[in-house]
């Protein structure tokens, strides 16, 4: 049986019959494991309508983000009322005179009939403000979600029978309505209703009114995984080696409750923006001057904008829809990066 020996001088080893020995250090790199993080990393990148969905999305972020440098680049805000500025521009209805709502080199996506905001500025200023809100919404919702769904899960018994039971009394209050109903009821605990209710007052109202009645479904699916969780073995190794049932919580359960976190995030967000901009259209939500998707779908839909500049609903509608449609392709895709068995 032949035996490695060692070259002098720290050469490499060869057997005895005179051949090289395998090169172990290629070996453990093919070898070389990936984490579970890896591997749906791995995944997604492979999903193609992911990755253009994922650039959309980013895009929107990037455009609220830098809303304030764009239209300081443009020349112009969503504030201005050129039809007190520039009457020329407008005929005795308040219609932009040159067609299509008056697109052209220098408003890029026309004039809104009536007082004549730029459309282009009060886009991008709306995308910031649906965006941010529906983005505070959502972390507030997926917090929420987090402590009572897995606290519920975890512990069980009597804190899992009363937060099951404040889950299904919320459940069965039909939101929309109860979204429509309960804004001004909430806008009143800041403002008088005879003084004009602040922007930030409605801001702060539709993220508590969405926020209220937005976490239970995500504390249920979190409750269910935890449950599912607590009972395996590295559970019971935790407890028997003394852990506290928060570092439990923290160490080992919060880390495999990730995937249906992730997953129901992607969801919440596109479903928290188009109630946001519902409740705007409705006239419970932001108002003028205050740009938002929901308000311009509401200006939109009067008289005067659908029988002279049908264009005007054009940008923010197919803005909302690509936003829509590319973050529900982006949660799908998510979810089957992090379970292939699910995948279309």
């Amino acid at each position: 049986m032949t035996s490695p020996t060692d070259i002098e001088g720290g050469g490499r080893s060869v057997v005895a019959d005179g051949g090289p020995e395998p090169d172990t250090k290629t070996a453990v790199k093919q070898l070389a494991g990936r984490s579970p993080g890896q591997l749906m990393w791995l995944r997604f990148k492979r999903d193609r309508t992911g990755v253009i969905s994922a650039y959309v999305v980013g895009f929107f972020f990037l455009i609220a983000l830098f809303a304030p440098l764009i239209s300081k680049l443009y020349g112009k805000n969503p504030y201005t009322v050129y039809a007190d500025e520039r009457p020329e521009l407008f005929d005795s209805a308040g219609v932009p005179v040159q067609p299509n709502g008056g697109i052209s080199s220098e408003f890029w996506f026309g004039l809104e009939p009536g007082n004549g905001y730029d459309v282009f500025t009060k886009l991008i200023y709306g995308i910031r403000t649906s965006l941010f809100i529906s983005l505070a919404v959502t972390v507030a919702v997926v917090v929420t979600g987090i402590l009572l769904g897995v606290t519920a899960g975890y512990l069980g018994g009597r804190t899992d029978y009363w937060i099951g039971r404040l889950i299904d009394f919320l459940l069965a209050f039909p939101s929309q309505l109860f979204f429509i109903a309960s804004m001004p009821v909430v806008v009143s605990l800041f403002v008088s209703p005879r003084d004009e209710t602040p922007t930030y007052v409605r801001v702060v109202a539709l993220i508590v009114v969405q926020w209220v009645l937005g976490w239970m479904s995500l504390a249920r699916i979190l409750r269910g995984t935890t449950l599912s969780i607590r009972e395996r073995e590295f559970i019971e190794a935790a407890r028997v080696s003394g852990a506290s049932a928060w570092r439990i919580i923290r160490r080992e359960i919060l880390p495999n409750v990730v995937t249906p976190l992730l997953v129901q995030a992607t969801y919440l967000l596109p479903s928290f923006v188009t109630i946001e901009a519902g409740l705007s259209y409705l006239g419970v939500g932001v108002v003028e001057p205050t740009p938002d998707w929901g308000q311009m779908f509401s200006k939109a839909s009067t008289e005067l904008v659908l029988q002279n500049d049908i264009t005007y609903m054009f940008f923010p509608g197919v803005s909302m829809i690509i936003f829509i449609v590319a973050f529900n392709l982006l949660g799908d895709s998510v979810r089957d990066a992090f379970d292939p068995k699910t995948a279309r």
